[in-house]
This record gives C-alpha cells, sequence and structure tokens, in this order.
C-alpha cells in the first residue's frame, strides 16, 4: 500500500511549496528488496576496483553496466579518459527533457589487488563490513535502486538524469575532471552518492585539496668539514616549522606534512638533497590563494640561505565546496522528504574530505553530497555500511526525484 501522510509542509525558496503526501508504491514498497541490495552490494565490494588495478575497474565496469541496464529506456556508454586505460561510465534517461538531475559516484577504492582488506563480513545482521562497502558502492546501489523505483511513479517525463561513475576519485579525478566541467552545462542540479556521515548527516560543505612537493638542494661536504656544506634536511626542517604555522595563520586551513625525506647517504656527508610531500585543505576558494602565496614567500625567504635552493611544485586538485541557496533549499525539501518517509532525523554537516562534488560546485553546478547509505571508517579494514540505509536512501532519492518531477520541488533559480 502506498505511505499516504495527512501533514500539509510548505518550504520557502522565494515561493511557498506544498507537498503531495503520497509516497509511490514503486517507493514504499522498496524495503522488500532489502536482502536483494545487501547481496548486490556484497558482490560488488568482493569485486576489487582499486584505482589502480585496471583489469578489476573494467570487471567493476561490466557488473555496473549490466546492472543499470535493468532499467527500460536507460543508454550506456563507456567513456575513455585521457592518460590512463581506465573508462568512465555514462547512462541517460530522457535527455532532451528541460530538467536534468546529475547522480554522481565513483567506482574505485582505495584497496588494490594485493591489499589485504578484500572480502566482506557481516559482524552483524544490520551491518556489512568490505572494502568500498560505504566509499562508495553502497552509494552506487542506492542509486540503482532508487531510479528503478522513480521509473516506476508517474510522471517521470517533466524530468531528465544522468549517472555519471568514475574511476579514478581516490586518485584525485585528475582524468575524469573535465566529465564534470561537461556535464555542469547540461544539468541543472546533482546528487553525489558519497556516504552519509555515521550520524546519518549529509555533507554541507568540504574542504578543498592539494598536494605539494617541496624539494630543497644543498651542497654535499664531508661531516668534518660541515662548513663547506649546506645541509639540505636542516633547511628544509626549518622551512617545515615554518609553513607549519599556517593553519594558526589562516583559520579553516589543515596542514600535514606526510613525507619527510633526505640524508639517504652515508652518515658522514652533509646532506645535499631532502623533499616533503604536504597535504593542504582550505575552507574557502579564497583561501587557496592565501596559502599558496604565504608557501611561496616562506619558499623565497628560505631560499636567502647560501646555497640553500628550495623549490615548491603542486596545486589545489579539488576546490573546496560551498554552500549556496540551491543547495540550502535543496536540502529542506531531502529533509522533509525524510520525515514523510518517517526516516530518523539527520542534518549535515561540514567536513575536511573531498569529493566530486567539489569539482561539480566548482563548474557551478549546485549539488548535495553524502546522499549515500550511513557507513564509517572509511580507507581501513573496518569500512562499513549500516545495512538498513541501503533502502532508506533509495527510498528518500526516489521520493526527491519523483516531487521534483512534478513539479512540487523547483530546483529552477
Amino acid at each position: 500500500m502506498p505511505i499516504v501522510n495527512p501533514r500539509l509542509v510548505r518550504v520557502e525558496f522565494g515561493w511557498p511549496i506544498e507537498f503531495n503526501m503520497h509516497i509511490p508504491s514503486a517507493i514504499s514498497t522498496l524495503p522488500q528488496r532489502s536482502t536483494e541490495l545487501a547481496l548486490l552490494l556484497e558482490s560488488w565490494a568482493n569485486q576489487n576496483s582499486g584505482s589502480n588495478n585496471f583489469a578489476g575497474l573494467d570487471d567493476m565496469r561490466e557488473k555496473l553496466r549490466s546492472a543499470f541496464a535493468s532499467i527500460p529506456g536507460i543508454s550506456i556508454e563507456d567513456i575513455p579518459l585521457v592518460g590512463t586505460p581506465a573508462q568512465a561510465l555514462r547512462m541517460r534517461m530522457r535527455p532532451t527533457a528541460d530538467l536534468q538531475i546529475l547522480l554522481n559516484g565513483h567506482y574505485d577504492t582505495v584497496y588494490e589487488a594485493d591489499h589485504p582488506f578484500q572480502i566482506c563480513t557481516k559482524p552483524d545482521k544490520h551491518t556489512l563490513r568490505g572494502p568500498g562497502v560505504a566509499d562508495m558502492k553502497g552509494g552506487i546501489v542506492v542509486m540503482l535502486a532508487a531510479l528503478r523505483a522513480f521509473e516506476q511513479t508517474s510522471p517521470t517525463g517533466n524530468l531528465g538524469w544522468e549517472v555519471l561513475l568514475t574511476p579514478d576519485e581516490e586518485t584525485g579525478s585528475r582524468a575524469s575532471a573535465p566529465l564534470f566541467t561537461e556535464v555542469a552545462t547540461r544539468c541543472q542540479f546533482g546528487l553525489v552518492f558519497e556516504s552519509a556521515r555515521i550520524s546519518g548527516d549529509l555533507v554541507h560543505s568540504r574542504k578543498g585539496t592539494g598536494q605539494f612537493m617541496v624539494s630543497c638542494h644543498g651542497k654535499a661536504a664531508h661531516v668534518a668539514a660541515p662548513a663547506d656544506g649546506r645541509n639540505a634536511v636542516v633547511a628544509l626542517a626549518a622551512f617545515v616549522q615554518a609553513v607549519s604555522k599556517l593553519p594558526a595563520e589562516i583559520p579553516g586551513v589543515l596542514l600535514n606534512v606526510v613525507r619527510f625525506r633526505g640524508g639517504e647517504g652515508a652518515s658522514n656527508i652533509v646532506p645535499d638533497k631532502a623533499e616533503i610531500i604536504i597535504d593542504v585543505r582550505v575552507t574557502r576558494v579564497a583561501d587557496q590563494t592565501m596559502v599558496l602565496d604565504r608557501m611561496q614567500k616562506l619558499v623565497a625567504l628560505a631560499n636567502i640561505a647560501d646555497g640553500i635552493q628550495i623549490e615548491l611544485k603542486g596545486e589545489f586538485n579539488r576546490p573546496p565546496k560551498e554552500c549556496g541557496p540551491v543547495e540550502e533549499f535543496a536540502f529542506a525539501a531531502w529533509q522533509q522528504a525524510g520525515a514523510d518517509l518517517s526516516l530518523a532525523p539527520f542534518s549535515w554537516i561540514h567536513t575536511g574530505g573531498g569529493s566530486d562534488g567539489s569539482l561539480l560546485s566548482a563548474a557551478g553546478l549546485p549539488n548535495l553530497d553524502g546522499v549515500g547509505p550511513v557507513g564509517g571508517h572509511l580507507h581501513s579494514d573496518r569500512e562499513f555500511c549500516e545495512l538498513p540505509t541501503l533502502v532508506e536512501r533509495a527510498q528518500l532519492t526516489a521520493l526527491f526525484l519523483h516531487r521534483v518531477a512534478t513539479g512540487e520541488i523547483s530546483l529552477l533559480t
């Protein structure tokens, strides 16, 4: 039986909107598929698709192609990427509809073929632990289930959708980045199926991410005559001490020195080479310029020393994801859909982790991020997904799409 909620609510976004409390049966009956969805996730997570396991990525892409092909009328194409043998997967429905929504995900994981964490286990009947179950094969399961349900509702003809699944998100989305700029010209809104937080919250905003290599060249000499040399390790260590103060100087900045190499020769030689890798995360787009300018000034200051040459290389590969009025409105409608489905209340939070939602925002496409299932301990051998939330978040996505298709939710500004 369809769910009918007698309450009427209004969401403000320039004008009031009344939601129809009727829940189509294709959405209300999704819990009947809970076992099916859990088994599908387990089978996908047991398929290794580490970002550099190209054979595994090909196998995973074929599994995804086969699963999404079950949606009548869908068009599916492989998208070659420059600089990698891996391919993205694009699927579209009603591409000529006036309103287009993007559903975005990635099918690569951080677990390569030689990683010990390869097979799923179930600590209890509600939890699946395994590689990529939350980040983000669980999100793709939610996406697939939601689209199957939405396509059985009526009307659907007012809304077209596009699915974009990429194979390199975990390594920075460098090859797939142009696809986000392109898709932003076709779609008016996006849904990013990264996992929800352990609390159930979505992602309000994300820090931008960048990686930089700092190399230092000095002058080798015998340790018994240190004045004849220039110690690159000591010089670079002083630079690290200076650059580590940036988070205190610029609020919202995170900085982590993740590697320090130098002095790898004999211990009786003054080392002439050293290098570090710095991971930098910023909250605002403007922070990128501020941080880069400050680091360059510190480099210039260090290079005043006689015989020392420090060089900075790198870039911000993902800008911050900031929240705008369209996202604010969409999230209010998302929350209301959750309440109408009697789901546990949730909010949204700022997070330091990156996602392709940042690239979509930078391309001008507003989006809700973290709409996948609830999970946690990402990028570790404790990664897990709360299985009941596969159905819950699929229902939520399908109801949101249904309300957009009927005009109850307008995402056009």
